[in-house]
């Protein structure tokens, strides 16, 4: 039987290793084109709509709300499931760790309290959902994550830059694993309630554990840096992008874990790629050491 799959932020870092998951597993993949396509037509006649569509967070509470209900609108009228990636927002900095489904939904700062409102409204919706909440990516090449866009930058000068707290645990999530999980779940989808929350386990790595891996794959001493925020503070009043960002700064200071008890449940032959091999397609191939095949690290998780 064809399956059918509607890929919503295509082009994103979720989006785009969602659709090489999908096309890897079988199904039919059509990317959604917000400047010529509707989304109601694009819609009928798939079976799952992955939303992938994350707006800047300045745009947040202005496109988050009417996204998602055009999203639901959709799913509704084509009767498909929705794949939505989560994130830990919703849990807010005072809900100990490690965080589950059961846990509940605290956050009290605005971005956190968005999402929450946003899942909110596919429970309430009726609509077939999948939540399937990670931590922060690990992608394999650059776009535009922590991991790339800050901690990886000086790995060529044997440093790893830090935005917290580095002995604390921080919970990660390699996409192609991530994404190769929300297919195995859209696979079983009508074996799941209506509305299933699922957390991704991924990687429980503080700082220091991830810069002995890249010592590792580097074949010298990482040595870690603390991210200096003072210059994004400073510009708080006048770039709306350092306030959002200072505002989720509390996740580099508030040890967590995602429980994958749920997760093994469901999916219990998953076999993650083992975090050195994701760090390993994360990170140029000019910098690791010459008997590390960066290649395999993709192979490994699919």
């Amino acid at each position: 039987m064809t399956k059918t799959v509607l890929i919503l932020g295509a082009t994103g870092r979720f989006g785009r290793n969602a659709a090489e998951q999908y096309r890897a597993a079988g199904w039919t993949v059509k990317a959604f084109d917000r400047g010529r396509d509707s989304l109601n037509i694009a819609a009928q006649g798939v079976d799952v709509i992955v939303n992938g569509w994350n707006p800047a967070y300045p745009d947040w509470a202005k496109s988050v709300p009417g996204l998602h209900a055009q999203v639901i609108e959709a799913a509704r009228l084509s009767n498909a499931t929705v794949i939505v990636p989560g994130n830990v927002y919703v849990f807010g900095a005072d809900t100990p760790a490690p965080w589950s489904e059961a846990r509940p939904h605290k956050a009290q700062n605005p971005l956190g309290r968005i999402r929450i409102e946003m899942e909110r409204a596919y429970a309430a919706s009726g609509v077939r959902t999948i939540i399937l909440r990670a931590g922060d990516f690990i992608d394999t090449q650059a776009s535009g994550n922590w991991f790339d866009m800050i901690m990886a930058k000086k790995l060529s000068s044997g440093r790893f830059v830090y935005p917290g707290d580095p002995s604390i645990d921080h919970s990660w999530a390699y996409l192609p694993d991530l994404c190769r999980a929300a297919v195995q779940l859209a696979e079983m989808r009508y074996d799941l309630p209506r509305f299933c929350d699922v957390p991704f386990p991924g990687y429980t790595a503080s700082g220091l554990e991830l810069a002995q891996h890249l010592s590792v794959l580097l074949g010298r001493d990482v040595a870690i840096k603390r991210m200096n925020w003072l210059p994004i503070k400073i510009l708080q009043p006048v770039w709306p992008m350092a306030r959002c960002l200072v505002e989720m700064s509390y996740l580099w200071r508030t040890a967590h874990s995602l429980d994958g008890t749920r997760f093994h449940e469901l999916l219990p032959e998953f076999q993650e790629t083992p975090v050195e091999q994701a760090l390993a397609s994360a990170i140029p191939a000019s910098l690791l050491r010459d008997q590390v095949n960066p290649n395999q690290a993709v192979a490994a998780g699919t």
